[in-house]
């Protein structure tokens, strides 16, 4: 096979990805999963968690029990004690998340990157003016979990949650092939605002989990709500909740991304980099000056 065939042939692939995830009524079949995945029949259940199993990398060998309900229970599975050691160096940021390290930078006049060349404003992520104007200049780290791993999310480190401003929306998929093509794509999906300051330091950290196809909805300890796809409000939620470093903050349904907002300053660790895999709970940024 010649070069030029080869990157044919890889191109087919990436349309073809393409077009089964997200040239499909995407709501719709959203909606349908979340419905079918909570079925707690014995058959439904094997097959299902059978099929994520064969066309997924999961490890369900971590997980705080051994048998599940459902399909949905194995998704949102909680871990076992020790399973996930956490970083303790003041001067680091955990991964709130297993996940696959994906764009880095500098919020740079408003405007940050979902993937190469594929710019996007954060005032259309964060919609809140002030919060815009205080992460001008800050850092961003884009996170993405895969449909196999651990779906609950954590605080990278102490920190307490002042609000939450929850924006339903599309359910583009989020994998690298839908980031190089669809515009603003983040800024489009079903999302929460997390609005943070770490205890100590008082930093201003902003959390966006973000969802995607097949995964809408969120579950956050802090808010008696289940922000959904039907959920109609009220989308700003002011909250006073003080979290310990690796404590758990919720989860998604499924799985997709969370985009860390941090202030200058911050560094990822050494041996990370774009497209490494981390674990929740392993240092992610470190305070550099």
């Amino acid at each position: 096979m010649t070069l030029r065939s080869a990157l044919g042939a890889i191109t087919a692939q990436e349309d073809l990805n393409f077009l089964l995830t997200n040239r499909i009524p995407r709501r719709a079949l959203t909606l349908f999963m979340g419905w079918f995945s909570k079925l707690e029949l014995p058959v439904v259940r094997e097959v299902s968690i059978g099929l994520w199993k064969l066309f997924s990398d999961v490890d369900l060998s971590d997980a705080k029990q051994s048998r599940f309900a459902s399909l949905h229970d194995a998704f949102t599975r909680e871990l076992r004690p020790g399973a996930r050691p956490i970083a303790q160096d003041a001067d680091v940021l955990c991964s709130p998340s297993d996940a696959i390290v994906g764009a880095w930078g500098t919020v740079d006049r408003g405007n940050l990157y979902q993937a190469k060349g594929f710019p996007y404003r954060l005032q259309d992520l964060l919609v809140d003016p002030q919060l815009v104007a205080q992460h001008e200049g800050g850092r961003y780290v884009t996170l993405r979990l895969t449909a196999g791993m651990y779906h609950r999310f954590h605080a990278p480190q102490e920190l307490s949650v002042q609000r939450v401003t929850y924006m339903s929306g599309d359910t583009w998929n989020v994998n690298p092939i839908a980031l190089a093509r669809v515009e603003q794509l983040f800024c489009r999906n079903e999302r929460a605002v997390i609005q943070t300051t770490l205890a100590g330091s008082g930093e201003a950290v902003t959390i966006v989990p973000v969802a995607a196809i097949l995964v809408a909805s969120l579950r956050l300890h802090f808010l008696d709500v289940r922000l959904h796809l039907r959920y109609r409000g009220p989308n700003r939620m002011d909250c006073s909740a003080h979290l310990a470093r690796g404590q758990e903050m919720g989860w998604f349904e499924h799985g997709s991304t969370i985009i860390l907002f941090v202030p200058p300053g911050y560094s990822l660790c050494p041996g990370i980099q774009t497209g490494t895999q981390v674990r929740m709970g392993q240092a992610l940024l470190r305070r550099s000056d």
